[in-house]
């Protein structure tokens, strides 16, 4: 849905619920996709969002079932929890077990008890399988429906059993097993049409399989499906017996989770803050970072007190001393956001940093050089002091150094020690450049203090 047409919906939909006239409301949406009530459900506070999503769950159980698939876990378990038991079941024999797990995760534990046992056993089972595995891995959000059959089935079976197959989440690739049901190759529904009736899967398999395990790392699976152009990759266990598919919808929405977590956790916000937060909760989810900030802010502070009487001698240094701070934090945070999406697309580690530390140094220099020297001569124009000028050049190419060498470092360093690389990063950035930015500055405005 275009961001117009969405301004127009929203206002209709919002229009239509404070009027009461759910009968236009169901009109306006009903013909919608799925993706697109989602969306339009994402823009409305919890009341609206409730009363659409009972309109959807009267007049079309399927259409509802959907539009629940494509919620995000934590906009979806507050719907939940205001629905009847009957309600919650029907809903959940409708979509993926792999879409489920994720709300049922999120709701009170008595609930979520409830709920298991009054679903059939079949997705119950299935469920309960994925909750087993930990947040943010393959076994969460793999499918457990997918075709397999054994490699010694020939392609006319193969291609019947198919069609007599039913509620499979991905139809992209027939999987083989042997004897044991351990997975041992993949077959394309392309090969699969073009190879004679009387051909046994095992020949035409494709043996070199690319597989990830339960515990693997979500974001390490959309790695390896991005890499090897895959639409679906198979999840295999110890014995390499196939216990599930991660699908390629499923990759994209961990692309996007985790690049909003990635994003968020740099501009230092709770990763759970939506625009449609009460002002009390993103007060709470937010001061205790901004407490972070103040902390390693107030460095800064201190190294600017401790030349208070350089400045008082020379005052003009004060009107130059944020261009070098800012320049460093610029500069720095562009450092850091390379490097954090080389760490997130494996293509950065600690061991074959030497490479990335040199290119950033050099280019923190150079960048240093450039800015200096325009900002010097600036300087010496406005104030008509060519010492000044050479305190403003020399300050800002040692900040800028400092800013690429820590940039660089940090990420990796918090990576080294097992915590986020975008978490904290900024901040600790902002207190070492800027703390070096007016030691070095107000440093060389000190020892050339005569001059000025």
């Amino acid at each position: 849905m275009r961001d117009q047409s969405l301004r127009i919906v929203l206002s209709s939909t919002r229009k239509f619920i404070n009027m009461g006239a759910l009968s236009r409301l169901w009109n306006l949406v009903k013909n919608f996709h799925a993706a697109d009530i989602s969306s339009l459900m994402s823009h409305l506070v919890f009341r609206e969002r409730l009363i659409l999503f009972n309109i959807l769950f009267e007049k079309d159980m399927e259409k509802t079932g959907e539009v629940l698939s494509e919620l995000e876990a934590e906009d979806a378990a507050p719907i939940i929890q205001e629905l009847q038991l009957n309600q919650i079941t029907e809903l959940f024999h409708i979509i993926p077990s792999d879409d489920a797990a994720p709300i049922l995760e999120l709701l009170p534990e008595n609930m979520k008890e409830s709920i298991l046992a009054a679903m059939e056993e079949k997705p119950s089972e299935d469920v309960k399988e994925l909750l087993h595995y930990e947040e943010e891995t393959a076994g969460r959000i793999m499918s457990p429906d997918f075709y397999a059959l054994d490699h010694n089935t020939n392609v006319s079976d193969a291609i019947t059993a198919m069609q007599l197959e039913r509620d499979v989440e991905s139809a992209f690739y027939l999987y083989t097993v042997d004897e044991k049901n351990r997975l041992v190759g993949v077959v394309s529904l392309r090969q699969l049409l073009f190879a004679r009736p009387n051909t046994k899967l095992k020949d035409i398999m494709t043996k070199d399989l690319i597989t990830v395990h339960p515990e693997t790392d979500q974001e390490v699976v959309a790695r390896n499906v991005a890499h090897y152009n895959l639409v679906a990759i198979p999840v295999v266990d110890a014995e390499n017996t196939l216990v599930g598919v991660v699908t390629v919808d499923d990759v994209i929405d961990v692309i996007e989770e985790e690049a909003t977590e990635d994003i968020y956790k740099m501009a230092s916000l709770d990763t759970t803050d939506r625009i449609q937060d009460s002002p009390f909760k993103s007060i709470k989810k937010r001061i205790p970072f901004l407490m972070f900030s103040l902390l390693t802010a107030s460095l800064a502070p201190l190294v600017v007190h401790y030349f208070e009487g350089t400045i008082e001698q020379f005052i003009k240094l004060v009107v130059f001393l944020p261009l070098v701070m800012a320049l460093g934090g610029v500069a720095g945070n562009q450092t850091i956001a390379i490097i954090v999406r080389e760490i997130a697309i494996g293509q950065a580690e600690w061991v074959g940093a030497r490479k990335a530390l040199m290119k950033e140094i050099i280019v923190g220099i150079g960048n240093g050089i450039i800015i200096g020297a325009l900002l010097g001569g600036f300087s010496y124009l406005i104030v008509n002091n060519p010492y000044l000028g050479l305190i403003l050049g020399l300050a800002i190419i040692i900040n800028l150094f400092v800013a690429a060498l820590v940039g660089t470092l940090i990420p990796l360093v918090l990576k080294l020690l097992k915590l986020d690389p975008a978490l904290g990063s900024v901040n600790l950035l902002t207190m070492c450049t800027d703390s070096v930015g007016a030691l070095t500055f107000l440093g060389l405005g000190t020892l050339f203090l005569d001059k000025l």
